[in-house]
């Protein structure tokens, strides 16, 4: 089987750990070649909410380039590379790409992904959304990205942080059609009876109401 080339990026938003968790998974999976550029923000971000260092993070991969060189590999549609994805992705990376602004690697290899008409993926980790913000990831979605928001899914019944992380990353490997490792994401299939199913009877008085603490 060929080699898939993935490109990763990396911007300056909270949720370091999305990009290294996919970094990890990335890197155990066979025919996968993952290369790997991030900003000088989210250098910070993973000192911050990590014990990993940049440095770490970026040997996860099999290529890493400095943010700055503008004349590195990704920056040419003739280098072929298969997709990317931008994880976690600022608003400032996100309103970049939207409108073209190249001024470094990262934002530079998305608009190559666009213009070269192959997948792109902006995961965004921001709350509350203003106009300016939802007009960007409009912007994304008519150029050609797929928009998808770091959104924890709860169907899963996570017990950690980690089962949290994982099922947002097994969603973004749904995304660039690489399939999860096994037990990584636990799929939605119906209710398991139709006792679950049933959502529209009020609590008797004896039901106990659930705790979450």
């Amino acid at each position: 089987m060929a080699t898939r080339r993935i490109v990763v990026g990396m911007s300056g938003a909270s949720g370091a750990i999305y990009g290294i968790r996919l970094l990890q998974v990335l890197k155990n999976t066979p025919d996968i070649e993952t290369h790997f550029v991030m900003t000088p923000p989210a250098g910070q971000t993973i000192a911050m909410e990590t014990d990993f260092t940049p440095r770490q993070v970026a040997a996860l991969a099999d290529v890493s380039y400095k943010i700055n060189d503008i004349a590195a590999a990704l920056s040419s549609g003739s280098y072929p590379f298969e997709s990317m994805i931008v994880v976690p992705c600022s608003m400032k990376t996100a309103a970049a790409i939207a409108w073209g602004f190249d001024d470094n690697l990262l934002t530079r290899a998305a608009d190559v992904t666009l213009k070269e008409r192959r997948r792109l993926v902006v995961a965004p980790r921001e709350t509350p959304l203003h106009l300016g913000h939802l007009r960007t990831l409009t912007q994304l979605a008519e150029i050609g990205a797929i928009v998808a928001p770091l959104m924890p899914g709860f169907y899963s019944r996570p017990e950690s942080v980690g089962d949290l992380v994982d099922h947002s990353v097994g969603r973004l490997l749904d995304l660039l059609q690489i399939e999860p490792p096994a037990g990584m994401l636990k799929r939605w299939t119906g209710p398991k009876s139709e006792e679950d199913a049933e959502s529209d009877e009020a609590p008797s008085e004896a039901e106990e109401t659930p705790s979450y603490s």
